[in-house]
């Protein structure tokens, strides 16, 4: 049998190793699912939320062992692990367990327009069945956590493969589903290869798929489940702006990039790379971002002391290594860099950097470099700014600085993006109710909030007719002339704007109603 061997990326420490899964390990655990399923969907939405709120009693007692892992498992820091993954997991476990009832309510309809007054509409959210999800590294709990969660409440059984990278982080994740106490097979973790796994979902008969990585990859997936139309939810890249106005708070603003722009050392698809700004303030915000960024401690995290670790793949340090050595040849300065650890036996390190005359022919602000780098560029005006944030094909999230928080709403709304914050940026992920997911080419779908929960069902109506006695409807055969001109003439009795043609209308149509209990 192969295994994936668990290493720490930063150490190289030998974490562990898990069993290399099949294609056919994985059309069993389907096959399972299907059966676990059926049964998880009879239970009430009470019954559903009992056991899940387990699930969050579990995260609370072991948050220290589960930043720790997620940590170790991928290089961030302490820090990150706990606050931008452990309690948004607790939280959002707990909201959409208090929310399902209300996502899940059946919903009534009253009739669209009068002639149907008999039909009586209702929706209601049937579950797709099993839900595949794929999930990547940089967030390796908390974004496959809360697409879980959602599933299950919602009447779905579950498969999860997370990434390669991050294998402890998903047998974790199966740790805590597992305290939850669920039917047998409802949920199930595998191990595939990431070059397999997408095409094995599809291939194999899951009912939706879900999947946070790169355009590259997503356009892929998009194009196999074509073959089968099976709906897919993809959250793709990000390549984030940040407007920084004439008359924003400074020292947030500066405070603000470096958190959005290199906690988890700028692995966020959400996370600002590109900064606008006004020319008036431009050089007072490089000051203060400048003192910030060279003082960041950047280290491996041994002593809770540190704000910044390693990136957790090789291949990603080698990509964010290209943007700058590229924006460097044509033109672009380092105007401010971090430290790094110069221990021999620690990797994938890379400064923390902010970069100056920079332009949209530099890589660094036209695709995602998914690093520690910021691109800081002078604008002249709000028109400026805002088309500079639209140029790009990506559009996950972007964010405004400003103290008139009404002009920022108004700047805000012009950004084509999914989650737009005021002065404040990469935390709307943590927020339960809000969805998440972006414009143009960074994804299709939501994830997260109601529009996050209406993905994990399908919309079904339930229509009655309340006059069973009739023997047809109105328009039913046989047809004739008469059937004919009198149809007409209802148009003009439901929208004419001639009262006295409609009411004329009125007493006409009434010849044709006693059709309706004729054989």
């Amino acid at each position: 049998m192969d295994y994936t061997s668990i290493k720490n990326p930063i150490t190289g420490e030998e974490l562990g190793q898990i069993p290399l899964q099949t294609v056919d390990d994985l059309k069993t655990c389907i096959t399972k699912a299907r059966h676990a399923q059926k049964l998880w969907a009879h239970k009430t939405i009470a019954e559903r939320i009992k056991h899940i709120i387990k699930i969050r009693d579990y995260i609370v007692e072991n948050a220290g062992m589960l930043a720790e892992t997620i940590a170790r498992d991928n290089g961030k820091i302490r820090a990150d692990a706990l606050i931008t993954e452990v309690l948004p997991s607790a939280i959002a476990a707990t909201y959409y367990c208090k929310m399902a009832s209300k996502f899940l309510k059946e919903q009534k309809f009253p009739a669209g327009c009068w002639l149907f007054f008999f039909k009586k509409s209702r929706l209601i959210r049937v579950p797709y069945g099993i839900i595949g999800i794929i999930s990547p590294w940089n967030y390796p709990f908390s974004i496959p956590f809360y697409q879980v969660i959602m599933a299950l409440l919602a009447g779905n059984a579950v498969i999860l493969k997370t990434a390669t990278e991050t294998q402890s982080v998903g047998l974790t994740i199966k740790e805590t589903i597992a305290s939850a106490g669920l039917p047998d097979n409802l949920f199930q973790f595998i191990n595939l290869p990431g070059k397999i796994a997408g095409p094995a979902f599809l291939e194999n008969g899951i009912d939706k798929l879900f999947f946070t990585g790169s355009v590259k990859v997503g356009k892929f997936l998009m194009a196999k489940a074509s073959e089968t139309l099976t709906p897919v939810n993809l959250e793709l890249g990000g390549n984030d702006a940040m407007i920084v106005c004439e008359d924003a708070d400074l020292v947030r603003a500066a405070n603000g990039a470096v958190w959005a722009g290199l906690s988890n050392t700028g692995q966020s698809c959400g996370g600002v790379e590109r900064i606008y700004v006004h020319e008036n303030v431009y050089a007072d915000f490089l000051t203060i971002l400048k003192e910030k960024v060279e003082n960041l401690s950047v280290d491996y995290d041994l002593d809770y002391q540190v704000d910044m670790s390693g990136m957790t793949t090789e291949n990603q340090v080698k990509t964010v290594k290209y943007h700058v050595e590229e924006a460097l040849e044509k033109g672009a300065r380092i105007f401010a860099q971090s430290k790094i650890p110069d221990h021999d036996n620690y990797k994938n390190f890379y400064p923390a950097c902010v970069l100056t005359d920079v332009n949209h022919d530099m890589l660094v602000m036209k695709d995602e470099t998914f690093g520690p780098v910021l691109g800081v560029m002078k604008i002249k005006s709000t028109d400026e700014a805002i088309r500079l944030a639209n140029d790009s094909y990506l559009g996950l999230t972007g964010s405004v600085w400003s103290r008139n928080r009404k002009k920022a709403e108004e700047i805000g709304r012009q950004i084509q993006a999914g989650v737009i914050t005021i002065n404040d940026h990469l935390m709307s992920h943590g927020l339960p109710e809000t969805s998440w997911g972006g414009f143009k080419q960074s994804g299709i779908g939501r994830s997260h909030g109601r529009l996050g929960f209406d993905e994990m069902t399908q919309p079904q109506f339930i229509i009655n007719d309340i006059i069973p006695f009739a023997k047809k409807q109105l328009w039913w055969h046989p047809y004739d002339k008469r059937l004919y001109d009198n149809l007409v003439k209802l148009i003009d009795l439901l929208y004419s704007r001639k009262i006295m043609k409609r009411l004329k209308e009125f007493y006409a149509i009434w010849k044709v109603i006693p059709r309706i209990f004729k054989n």
